[in-house]
């Protein structure tokens, strides 16, 4: 089987050689492997010091031009091998532990043909350490947890496709949460369908990535998951008011112009009565809290959805900000 890893890297100088120094231990069980560092626009020292650490199988790609779903296309369409069997996504600032994680990605689509994409489990550092940390950083690990719908989403830190199966789609160049872009087209053959989700789940492997220390990152973390869901759920209406046998095409159309996705913004967005992003991101803590009433009973937990509700809130206004400003396309 052949593999070819695509690391995702934009200003990554600090992390770039241990990323590259952890696939040098990844054991491969025989699968044909070809690893490209997908530096792009890169304003660091990040192409130099992976050419530094690069071993045999490695390519160093200085790409002008960043954006992570633009550089998903290109790599997907463009730079992985035309005979690869499996096409594996990942980020350059996480850890890899498990030494069979790889190979344990490919063999989970070789067994499984219907899959479509799989999944490594993501694990907060805060949790794998077990470091004490400060209050404030074992309230973010206590409060956040991993991404716990990881077997049914996307996580675009690391995953693995088919090389048919991604070659099937386009990204729009831009979006800033590309991953739950991607799931939507996957479960529905680009929202032609129904959503199968026996096209995604997880394997049996982990990686780590690092957790945010601040409330202030976290902000802005969260800021950029709600920009990014505003924007997907914009594009999805865009792509249904279009014939199903025309969608594809218009994705292909997207991923070639990089206005495409701001025309849209601008013919969707704001919307009444809410604005750049919709009521729901704002009220989901409550709706979810709302199905078992008897947990608000509780002081605790009472407490900590009164805290997220709140935090939610901060989020909403801050990312309607900065969607009416024009800052939601190409959020890195």
């Amino acid at each position: 089987m052949l593999l070819d890893i695509g690391i995702f890297a934009h200003d990554e100088a600090g992390g770039i050689a241990g990323v590259l120094n952890e696939l040098r231990r990844q054991e491969y069980a025989g699968h044909g492997l070809r690893i490209l560092v997908l530096a792009n626009g890169c304003r660091d020292r990040t192409v130099a010091i992976a050419q530094g650490a690069a071993f045999e199988g490695v390519e160093v790609l200085d790409l002008p031009q960043g954006g992570k779903s633009r550089t998903w296309n290109r790599f997907v369409h463009d730079l992985s091998r035309p005979a690869a069997d499996v096409l594996v996504f990942m980020d350059a600032d996480i850890r890899l532990p498990d030494q069979g994680g790889i190979a344990r990605l490919a063999d989970a689509l070789a067994g499984r043909p219907g899959l479509h994409a799989v999944n490594s489990q993501p694990v907060k550092d805060l949790d794998f350490d077990r470091k004490p940390g400060s209050f404030g950083e074992k309230l973010i690990a206590a409060g956040g947890g991993g991404l716990d719908d990881w077997r049914s989403s996307i996580c675009g830190q690391l995953y693995a496709m088919p090389a048919p199966c991604a070659r099937r789609f386009h990204l729009p160049v831009g979006l800033p949460v590309e991953d739950g872009f991607l799931r939507a087209m996957v479960l529905t053959d680009a929202l032609t369908k129904d959503e199968d989700f026996s096209r995604i789940d997880g394997a049996d492997t982990f990686h780590v990535y690092e957790s945010e220390r601040t409330v202030a990152g976290v902000v802005r973390h969260q800021t950029r998951i709600v920009i990014g869901s505003a924007i997907n759920a914009a594009v999805f209406a865009e792509l249904r008011d279009r014939p199903p046998p025309a969608r594809m095409p218009a994705l292909a159309s997207a991923a070639a112009d990089g206005g495409w996705l701001g025309d849209v913004l601008a013919r969707r967005l704001p919307k009444w009565p809410f604005g750049w992003v919709p009521f729901h991101f704002l009220t989901k803590r409550l709706a979810r809290a709302l199905r078992d009433p008897r947990g608000l009973l509780h002081p605790r937990r009472a407490v900590m959805l009164a805290v997220g509700t709140g935090f939610d809130l901060v989020v909403w206004i801050v990312a309607q900000g900065k969607l009416a400003r024009g800052k939601g396309v190409g959020y890195w």
